[in-house]
């Protein structure tokens, strides 16, 4: 097992790295690539490449039968999904939405000149603070697009008590929580849809990929339209404006053959979560963002916040550390959708209402897990943490004099 005894053995000190490959967060997971293969020669037989062919038939009926959601709608990726529920449920004027979030969210309605409205999350949950929330209605409001973070569920009950109130409709970004549950009952089934995502970085991935999920038939029906130019029953039948959403058979092919692997996804990442758990636990200044085990989640995400008054060194310089060991650790969401372009000009003040947002951004970072991680691998991570804010001031003056 690796071992080191001196920061001076850390590659950020001019050493070989600890890993020979890049260990990346988001490596994508693959299941039976025979049973994938024997798909996509079925497809190449068939000559049946798109609309609406079996393998997306087949797709969205097993993630309706997962979700236990009435409907799945199959979309070509997440962003466009976000985008044609968006037009589908007639949102104008103001969406409130997380600005800790990835930014398909916002452009998801800016795209359709909706101005993202963006709310300051609760730190302790990193999602949507329904307090927050109401403070920023106005009569422009027509929504609110909570984003279930890491996985881990908004607090959709309040959100829909506001939503009701305010006569405002609610959908959920849910592009991280495939096979995550709250209260109970699957992700999928709260507020008017929910979206996911099924990119190439997702453990459940269709190499590229989305899908809407809702109870609300009418909802459904006009999505399935409208992600297929409008055509309706019979041939040349428009009868509604729509755009291309569609998903192809080959990426639908890979979701049907990743859930058939979904059990083993989330074991191996659950393996891996309880494993960083406990090795980071004794760690000064790092914080690992916990899963409710009550619940059924995918632990897609290992999420440290580093406070650097206690570590030492703040998140950046850290993750300078793991990248020069081939660790590719990443920051989340950094900077802020708020602080990108055009929002940052659009709303150079936001920030003021945004401090717990801007608070989690310096500290947030994510760590490699998913089938191509091994427990030597997470041991490996966590004695270069461990050292990296042991000899911290070292850290640092070999940072800032490589400056």
């Amino acid at each position: 097992m690796y071992t080191v005894n001196r920061v001076s053995e850390l590659a950020i000190f001019g050493n070989p790295p600890a890993f020979q490959e890049k260990l990346h967060v988001g490596r994508p997971n693959v299941g039976d690539r025979d049973r994938l293969l024997e798909r996509i020669n079925d497809i190449l037989d068939r000559k049946w490449f798109s609309n609406n062919g079996n393998y997306v038939q087949e797709f969205e009926r097993k993630i309706s039968e997962y979700t236990g959601a009435k409907h799945c709608i199959a979309i070509c990726n997440g962003t466009i999904a976000l985008e044609i529920l968006v037009r589908a449920l007639g949102l104008t004027g103001e969406v409130i939405i997380p600005s800790f979030t990835f930014v398909a969210t916002a452009h998801a309605l800016q795209w359709q000149e909706i101005t993202p409205v963006f709310c300051d999350i609760d730190p302790a949950t990193h999602t949507l603070d329904p307090n927050q929330v109401k403070r920023l209605i106005t009569p422009r409001t027509s929504g609110i697009i909570g984003v279930h973070v890491w996985g881990r569920p908004c607090q959709t009950e309040e959100l829909a008590e506001i939503a009701a109130q305010y006569n405002l409709k609610l959908a959920f970004d849910a592009s991280h929580a495939v096979g995550c549950s709250h209260n109970g009952q699957m992700i999928g089934n709260f507020g008017e849809a929910e979206v996911f995502s099924f990119h190439a970085t997702k453990f459940l991935n269709a190499f590229e990929g989305g899908a809407v999920v809702t109870n609300n038939d009418e909802l459904a029906a006009k999505i399935r339209l409208m992600k297929n130019f409008g055509f309706g029953p019979g041939y040349d039948n428009v009868v509604y404006v729509g755009t291309n959403g569609k998903m192809n058979e080959v990426a639908a092919a890979m979701g049907v053959t990743g859930l058939e692997s979904i059990d083993t996804f989330i074991e191996q990442n659950y393996r891996n979560y309880k494993q960083y758990q406990t090795e980071l636990a004794d760690i000064d200044g790092v914080k690992l963002a916990a899963y409710n085990e009550l619940e059924k989640n995918n632990y897609q995400y290992i999420i440290l916040e580093i406070d650097p008054a206690i570590a030492g060194i703040n998140r950046n310089e850290l993750v300078q550390v793991l990248h020069a060991e081939n660790v590719l650790a990443r920051r989340y969401f950094y900077p802020g959708c708020h602080k990108m372009h055009p929002y940052q000009s659009y709303f150079p003040n936001a920030g003021l209402l945004l401090p717990q947002t801007e608070a989690l951004t310096e500290k947030v970072m994510s760590l490699p897990t998913g089938t191509g991680v091994t427990p030597e691998d997470i041991s490996k991570i966590c004695q270069i943490i461990c050292l990296a804010i042991k000899e911290s001031h070292k850290v640092k003056h070999f940072l800032n004099s490589a400056v």
